[in-house]
């Protein structure tokens, strides 16, 4: 996916200023710290270096899961949510990603921990409420309709990740939705939400076709994939020749109400091959590989356009 034009521009304006030696620095740092799962406390980088290396590397990203991960929640959900609260929100990339899908969202509160995000954040999001506050210790959150936290989690033990799952769902009145890393650290994570927030009466709405236990759970891991298209000052910052790169993330999306959830879905890229590709499935209750053949004219056609992550019908 490309990201809309304003906020590309104002990236490759903000983190595009900042010198190639000092951008391409910041952003392996920044990299290395979120694939240690670090505390940002503990980043030794200036505060325009990680906001510079943030715009450039993560916030695309961010903002792609989100929104592929938002647009199957629009799909399912019954209206559209008027209100986002956005958990651990960064420069704000997923309450923009969040009014891409929902065009009715009007009011937005973003909780982040870094004051220089939230200054980048208000020139993004004019007019949305911020609250700067550490996660761990933000004693409780406001109704809104939507709550998202999105990579927010992952540096908390899980029992301070299921607190704030916990908070984050007593203030969603219509769909909360959580997302990670595409790791088995973020899926382990997502299954542990899951499990709680049944007991606690959710909904599961996607990307899980039944809310019985995960039959990955203990063999795999659970994980999906959103091809970003890199701009300029991103190759710059990843010293990258590739024009894309693949964002690999989980998550779980709940809602209050019952939702139609998808029949299967699709939990890895298709293979192809010719005259046949093959699907890996999950059932709900069991993951299978289903096999299309071109025969099966109108089956070959909707798996020839089918994606990884994408629902599927037996």
């Amino acid at each position: 996916m490309r990201l809309p034009d304003p906020i590309r521009e104002f990236i490759e304006a903000r983190a595009g200023a900042a010198p190639l030696a000092v951008l391409q620095r910041a952003s392996k740092a920044l990299s290395d710290h979120y694939r240690a799962r670090g505390s940002t406390r503990t980043l030794t980088l200036k505060p325009d270096e990680v906001v510079a290396a943030y715009l450039a590397t993560r916030f695309p990203a961010t903002y792609a899961a989100a929104f592929a991960v938002l647009r199957e929640l629009a799909s399912r959900m019954a209206g559209q949510p008027a209100s986002i609260l956005d958990l651990g929100a960064g420069a704000g990339a997923a309450t923009l990603a969040a009014r891409e899908a929902f065009p009715a969202l009007r009011r937005a509160t973003l909780v982040e921990a870094d004051a220089h995000l939230i200054e980048v954040g208000r020139d993004l999001l004019p007019g949305a409420a911020w609250i700067r506050a550490d996660l761990r210790d933000a004693p409780g959150f406001g109704s809104h309709d939507l709550v998202i936290a999105s990579y927010a989690l992952g540096e908390l033990s899980q029992a301070g990740a299921l607190a704030v799952v916990d908070a984050a769902w007593n203030a969603a009145q219509s769909a909360f939705v959580l997302i990670e890393p595409g790791t088995p650290e973020g899926y382990s994570l997502a299954l542990a939400a899951r499990s709680r927030l049944i007991e606690r009466g959710a909904h599961i709405v996607a990307p899980c076709p039944w809310g019985g236990p995960c039959p990955l759970a203990g063999r795999d891991f659970c994980h999906f994939a959103e091809r970003v298209e890199r701009s300029a000052v991103h190759r710059r910052a990843k010293d990258a020749e590739l024009s894309y790169e693949d964002e690999k993330f989980s998550y779980v999306a709940f809602s209050r109400s019952p939702a139609e959830r998808a029949a299967g879905r699709i939990i890895r890229r298709p293979e192809h091959s010719p005259g046949l590709i093959r699907l890996e499935v999950c059932r709900g209750d069991a993951v299978v590989t289903e096999r299309v053949a071109k025969r099966e004219r109108n089956r070959f056609r909707a798996a020839r356009k089918a994606r990884w992550g994408d629902a599927w019908s037996p």
